[in-house]
């Protein structure tokens, strides 16, 4: 078997290990006679299951008692509209940090469901290339919440610092970067992530929320999309993503057993200095936008002299079995994503390859 070097930007890779162990128990599950797809997500098996994973989430991202941990589903798409519907009432407002599309796209769910503005926005023409500093940050001390977008896949911006939002409630959007290294929970009130890039596969989102936050939430919005429902069922209201929620104790496992977030943001970093030190080696041939204090660590991006060259080198390096390098259809150029489970050997074959192109123009 040749497996690929996956540098897709979601959903991306997962640890062949975890993958393994889910072969491995595909057909019976623990002696039970059938898959762990096909037993009841109210069983003792899948409860077993259900409660290690959340356990394993708890302890790797060291979250503090006072919060929920929730499994749901519906992406962080969904959450752009669940997030205003909980915690926005109708006479308050919200405040957004947008640094990129996806921040755009929470922004304007708010401003469906309730009064949302704009506190701070790096775009220049319809572009982002920095994370905004906090005295650009026009922020109301009346807010309901304050929400950002710790990593931004589409422009490769990362946030390197947390914005100082006093005691209105600091909610983030970390689908892209959840993991990468530790981070202290109790800066943020509630945060949210899809699944798909560095935890397990796609169709479950997690959310981490303060308890007293879900406590006050509004309840005057259907019983589903309440955050109190879930926290209140153990995240089991309704018939969960039962196989992702495995693939996800798998992976969470598997991420414990090589040294925790200590050591994934030990080789994260090195997988990011490698690859910037390729790009700045050769300024004239690979155009970084990115400022440099606000370069991504998991979405690295950059152009070429010529689209022709752009389209040659993603197709040149998949030849190499290096897939997933085509930037998003609406920023171009190429995104090289450097998620968890893309390993340092991964990026160096990368990297080698890169050199290589260059001198060949």
């Amino acid at each position: 078997m040749a497996r690929v070097h996956n540098f897709n930007p979601g959903p991306a890779g997962l640890p062949l290990p975890a993958l393994e162990r889910a072969q491995r128990e595909l057909i019976d599950f623990e002696g039970t006679g059938m898959s762990i797809i096909e037993h009841s997500h109210r069983g003792k098996a899948f409860d077993a299951v259900h409660s290690e994973a959340i356990s394993l989430l708890r302890r790797l991202l060291d979250v503090p008692d006072d919060y929920h941990v929730l499994l749901l589903q519906g992406g962080a798409s969904m959450q752009f509209a669940v997030v205003p519907m909980n915690l926005l009432p109708p006479d308050r407002s919200a405040d957004y940090l947008l640094t990129g599309g996806w921040s755009e796209k929470a922004f304007a769910e708010a401003k469906r469901v309730g009064k949302a503005r704009a506190a701070a926005s790096t775009a220049v023409d319809k572009r982002y290339t920095r994370i905004p500093r906090q005295g650009e940050l026009s922020l109301d001390p009346d807010a309901a919440y304050v929400h950002m977008t710790t990593n931004n896949t589409l422009f490769g911006t990362q946030w390197h610092w947390l914005p100082e939002t006093g005691d209105v409630p600091l909610v983030a959007d970390m689908s892209s970067d959840i993991m990468w290294r530790p981070m202290d929970i109790s800066r943020f009130a509630l945060i949210y992530a899809g699944a798909q890039k560095n935890i397990g596969p796609s169709g479950l989102t997690i959310v981490i929320a303060r308890k007293d936050l879900v406590d006050s939430a509004r309840k005057d919005i259907p019983v589903i999309f309440r955050y109190a429902t879930h926290a209140a069922s153990n995240s089991l209201y309704n018939t969960p993503p039962t196989f992702a929620i495995y693939l996800m104790r798998n992976v969470l496992a598997y991420t414990l057993e090589v040294g925790g977030l200590e050591e994934v943001e030990r080789r994260n970093r090195k997988k990011g200095e490698l690859l910037y030190a390729t790009l700045d080696a050769n300024p004239d041939f690979f155009l970084a936008p990115v400022e440099k204090e606000s370069r991504s660590f998991m979405n690295v991006v950059f152009r070429l002299p010529s689209e022709e060259m752009e389209k040659r080198f993603v197709a040149e390096a998949a030849k190499e079995g290096m897939v997933g390098l085509a930037g998003h259809r609406s920023t171009g150029g190429i995104r090289v994503s450097l998620y968890n489970a893309v390993s340092v050997e991964s990026v160096e074959r990368l990297t080698a390859f890169m050199r290589d192109f260059a001198k060949r123009g």
